[in-house]
């Protein structure tokens, strides 16, 4: 199974908390089997959404393969200014390409979302991926992680995932992991 980590940050540092939350998903979601991949916004070269344009961009193609072909998915995002970022919401927009497939978008994908603020509205990111998720006829999880950046890593190693959101975001991938194996077992009954 395929499970792709939708980076929405434009971070590009070695050290990021994307880049960190990034690897720790990647990380546990190949412990139990499944291929990942990290889309990162920062190297992808989606343009801006622009719907007269005659052919697709290559890079717009390359991401609706890894969108489309993932079993889950698992959106990372920063709130700004009360919402995902912009670029996200862009990339997220070109998924209208599929419009026209027998199942278009990210039809009966299931979807992990995090959002991490450093005070505490991270819930309104988490809230606008739900909705931009199910437009896109996708499941979100009903197990989502609104993160407080200030309490993410531990005091000790800055760099390494605290307990608490460590067990968060086991539970979130417990969640979405039994889910799609229960929905790939009904599908083959």
């Amino acid at each position: 199974m395929k499970a792709i980590i939708f980076n929405g940050s434009l971070e590009r540092r070695a050290l990021s908390t994307s880049g960190l939350i990034s690897d720790y998903f990647s990380e546990r979601l190949k412990m139990l089997g499944f291929q990942t991949d990290i889309f990162t916004l920062a190297d992808s070269g989606i343009p801006l959404f622009d719907v007269t344009l005659t052919k697709t961009p290559l890079a717009v193609e390359r991401m609706v393969q890894m969108f489309t072909d993932a079993d889950l998915h698992i959106w990372l995002a920063p709130l700004y200014h009360g919402s995902i970022p912009g670029v996200m919401k862009n990339c997220l927009d070109w998924l209208e390409v599929t419009a026209n497939r027998y199942e278009p978008y990210l039809t009966d994908k299931m979807v992990g979302l995090v959002c991490w603020a450093d005070g505490l509205q991270a819930m309104q990111g988490i809230n606008t991926m739900d909705a931009i998720a199910k437009s896109l006829r996708a499941w979100p999880i009903p197990f989502s992680v609104p993160v407080v950046r200030s309490s993410l890593f531990t005091a000790d190693h800055p760099t390494e995932i605290s307990a608490l959101y460590s067990g968060k975001f086991d539970q979130l991938i417990s969640i979405a992991t039994s889910k799609k194996i229960e929905n790939l077992n009904k599908s083959t009954d």
